[in-house]
């Protein structure tokens, strides 16, 4: 299953902000470009949308960016991609031929819906927390 590009990057974004949740200054939107390579007016994109849903707030000006709303670090995954207009799943094509192509619908649906699922069990919290653990086991040399 492919995942689009726009949730990929609105995902790594709402991580960022999370993960940066006790800072005092916001993220840039060039700390997250040059952490992760996501083209910025793209980037720009995402977080407007993720502002008008009420998940980030903004701040102008040399020491601007981007912070995660209060209390939005449960925030699911598939809330994310539903909030981007990502979420939706199940099979996009027109009504089946055949038999055959109708079992296949009815596969894809079922991919979806375990899509959809596991999306839901993941929060922001749970990325921070896992990298963090990943982070604490690495070794250096």
């Amino acid at each position: 299953m492919q995942i689009p590009a726009r949730l990929h990057y609105a995902t790594l974004a709402m991580y960022e902000l999370a993960a940066a949740e006790q800072r005092v200054e916001p993220v840039a939107i060039r700390e997250i470009v040059a952490k992760h390579g996501i083209p910025q007016p793209f980037l720009v994109q995402i977080l407007q949308q993720l502002k008008s849903a009420g998940w980030v707030t903004s701040t102008r000006g040399s020491g601007g960016g981007y912070r995660l709303t209060a209390g939005r670090s449960d925030l699911t995954l598939l809330e994310i991609a539903d909030a981007i207009g990502c979420g939706e799943g199940g099979c996009n094509v027109a009504a089946a031929q055949t038999e055959v192509a109708g079992q296949l619908m009815r596969a894809w649906d079922r991919a979806a819906a375990a899509y959809r699922d596991v999306l839901a069990s993941i929060t922001l919290t749970d990325l921070v927390n896992e990298s963090a653990d990943l982070e604490s086991t690495m070794f250096y040399i």
